[in-house]
Order: C-alpha cells, then sequence, then structure tokens
C-alpha cells in the first residue's frame, strides 16, 4: 500500500508523538555566561537505554523530488537526533508502529536551523537532506547490543512538494 505522499511544515505540535523538534523559540530560560548567552533548557528527550550517548557526523547526500521513500527504520533501545550544520532542509519521515512494521509515514520538511529528536522505537526514514548535500551531528546510543531494524516497502511512497 504505497502512494503519494506531500511534507508538511516540521512544528513540535505535528511532531511530537515521534520526538522532539529542538529549536530557539522565545525568550531563554535563563541567562548564562554573564547574562551573554541565553540558555533554553533541556529541549529533548534522549533516551540511551543500556547504552551510553555517542556523537557521530554524518555527511549525507542530497535527495531530490520527486523522493522514493523506499525504507524505514528504527532504534528500540535508544533515540537518536540530527543536529543540521550546513543549514541544509531535511525530510524528516516517521510511523507508528503497525504489528511489527511502519504504518503509512508522515513526511515533514524542516527549516534550515531545525533539529530533530526522534524517540526510542520510533519508524523513520534515512538523513535525507533537500536539494543540497548536508553534514549533521548525530547523538545516539552506542552499546554492545543490535539497535536497528529496517523495514523495505515493497512499493515505495512518492514524495512530492506542492
Amino acid at each position: 500500500m504505497s502512494g503519494v505522499l506531500t511534507p508538511e511544515p516540521l512544528t513540535q505540535e505535528a511532531f511530537a508523538p515521534y520526538g522532539d523538534v529542538i529549536e530557539v523559540s522565545g525568550a531563554a530560560d535563563k541567562l548564562i555566561n554573564q547574562g551573554l548567552c541565553g540558555r533554553h533548557h533541556d529541549l529533548a528527550k534522549l533516551d540511551f537505554g543500556s547504552g551510553r550517548a555517542g556523537i557521530s557526523l554524518f555527511d549525507a547526500q542530497a535527495r531530490q523530488f520527486p523522493y522514493a521513500l523506499d525504507m524505514m527504520e528504527r532504534h528500540p533501545d535508544g533515540s537518536q537526533a540530527f543536529v543540521p550544520l550546513s543549514g541544509v532542509p531535511m525530510l524528516v519521515s516517521v510511523a507508528d508502529d503497525l504489528d511489527g512494521t511502519p504504518s503509512t509515514p508522515r513526511v515533514f520538511l524542516s527549516k534550515p536551523h531545525q533539529t530533530v529528536n526522534i524517540h526510542r522505537n520510533i519508524w523513520h526514514g534515512v538523513l535525507a537532506p533537500v536539494q543540497k548535500p548536508g553534514q549533521y551531528i548525530v547523538i545516539d546510543r552506542i552499546g554492545d547490543t543490535p539497535n536497528l531494524e529496517e523495514y523495505f516497502f515493497l512499493k515505495p511512497y512518492i514524495v512530492e512538494l506542492l
């Protein structure tokens, strides 16, 4: 059961069932560093289960429209955060679990400065910067046990902009 998907704007309200949108919004929680730095505090629920936090750098190739969403993955033992370094928007594809497989995906289009933290065990697409390559800091679980499940759709979903 595949079809055409249209990206939605990435907002905290729409993305809440899948994870956190991390961005500066409103006034800082407090000022630090002699009042010269605003701290926007505790913006994501990072979860590393029995592992530890790891920071990696990802270099991702650009994706063009129409984009074929043919695979999703999930990490049962920890969350995964994507922090853009290149100022490139990204597609963020997520889906609810349907008896061990992804349901019909939702696709979000980030603004260049938005970071996402995808919660533990949430189906999501691969890192997909739009139009230009992107570099990202990825904060996720490092541990001795496997933390990756993949699902390949029999027929890909096609993501198109309106």
